[in-house]
């Protein structure tokens, strides 16, 4: 569960979250994927060897709400993973996510007339901590979305009891959601599945992962008991505040895929994930090109944990990759020796950090035109060591050369525009 109240103070879980979704519901599966899942659920124990042959045998993306419903090891490693966000299980898993989220969509499209055009009411009973329940109650027009895919159900009373149960646990709070559900919300993915459930005798809608609701009024239903009862609402893209965080989010990760989830991570401070992730995908990759980028992102992990030696390791691994296959001069080897020095210059260590921004600046020259921002960087990054050797005159020379290729390529307001001139002015006090 994860929600956010405000765009300037995003809570990072709700970010990776929204793109979580897109990038799982976006990738391609190939026949391979079902034989891959089995052989990891009979490697790992995830089920019972009969569970796990029979959805090998009969699996099809048809009966993927059938799969998720039935009495299986499905259901419940599916909603472990993706709560717990356990990057491995959920690539294993990412063809029966996209199955059972294109199924969802087939069966709203088909119901939605039925629904004639008014708004109803589900509701889900749950136990939350009691620090996730202070922290709700203390934000107002909260944007909240449940990581997993939510079950709920039309009939209140046998909701009612799956919160009366949480309260069985001292930490927890009782909670049961009151949601309205607006069914001309087209963007929103839900549907009765009554009709394709393993219990059919159950009225229950389900929602795809990652739903947003629109957090409304808070409750104590009984004064004897931490029972609360918690207003949501169904949202749209056309929310505001949903749309401007949604288009935030693409524009901070870039690009498309696991490597944009990665990269997205990183940018939210999610180190321990984005390990997860790569580390992964760099076991599963064949590709030269795939693993010289994981190796890259490794290390920039490590180096933003504060671990610079395994952060060199992996920098330096990159490039004993490339040499195989890539030239000498390819831009590759300039970015892996960019990030090495960075990593010294973190660790004090100017001499060896203004080797590796050399070596990089000496492929960037022969590779990029002369008046490429990339240059800039590495030109102001080397103005840096100087001035931390103390040699002032070569400092300047340096920002300079910076400071005359972002005049030429950037708006004048640029704050790297900025910040090149404040190094210049602060060592010119110091000559």
């Amino acid at each position: 569960m994860a929600w956010t109240n405000d765009l300037n103070q995003l809570e990072p879980t709700f970010m990776y979250t929204q793109l979580f979704k897109e990038t799982l519901l976006d990738m391609k599966h190939d026949e391979q994927a079902i034989k891959q899942f089995t052989i990891y659920c009979r490697h790992h124990n995830c089920g019972s060897t009969d569970n796990i042959d029979e959805f090998e045998k009969k699996y099809q993306p048809q009966s993927a709400i059938w799969w998720y419903t039935c009495p299986s090891f499905i259901y419940s490693m599916l909603n472990y993973a993706l709560r717990s966000m356990e990057g491995d299980t959920i690539i294993k898993m990412g063809f029966f996510i996209h199955d059972l989220h294109q199924q969802i969509q087939q069966l709203y499209q088909q119901q939605v007339i039925s629904y004639d055009r008014k708004p109803f009411l589900v509701y889900r009973g749950q136990g939350l901590s009691r620090t996730n329940f202070e922290k709700l109650k203390t934000t107002k027009a909260t944007l909240m979305s449940f990581n997993n895919f939510l079950s709920t159900s039309t009939e209140q009373d046998t909701l009612l009891g799956f919160a009366l149960s949480a309260l069985e646990n001292t930490d927890m709070v009782g909670i049961l959601f009151i949601m309205s559900i607006d069914p001309n919300i087209e963007t929103a993915s839900f549907a009765s599945i009554k009709e394709v459930s393993y219990f059919r005798e159950e009225d229950e809608i389900l929602f795809s992962m990652h739903t947003v609701f629109r957090v409304g009024a808070i409750k104590q239903m009984d004064t004897e008991h931490q029972l609360y009862q918690v207003e949501l609402e169904l949202t749209s893209d056309d929310d505001q505040q949903l749309r401007l965080l949604t288009n935030w989010i693409r524009e901070e990760a870039g690009g498309t895929g696991w490597e944009s989830l990665g990269d997205l991570l990183l940018e939210i401070g999610q180190f321990n994930k984005a390990e997860e992730l790569y580390n992964v995908l760099l076991e599963q990759t064949s590709d030269e090109g795939g693993k010289q980028y994981y190796y890259n992102q490794l290390g920039s992990v490590k180096f933003r944990q504060g671990d610079y030696e395994k952060a060199i390791w992996y920098y330096e691994q990159r490039p004993e990759i490339c040499q195989k296959p890539l030239p000498a001069n390819h831009p590759d080897f300039a970015t892996s020796y960019n990030n090495v020095g960075l990593v010294y210059d973190s660790m004090g260590e100017y001499s060896k950090a203004l080797s590796y921004y050399e070596k990089s600046l000496e492929i960037r020259q022969k590779t990029l035109p002369s008046n490429h921002p990339d240059l800039a960087t590495l030109y102001n990054n080397i103005g840096i060591m100087y001035y931390n050797v103390k040699d002032y005159s070569k400092a300047v020379s340096y920002y300079e050369r910076a400071l005359d290729i972002l005049q030429r390529a950037l708006p004048p307001t640029h704050p790297n525009i900025k910040s090149v001139k404040e190094n210049i002015e602060i060592v010119k006090k110091k000559s």
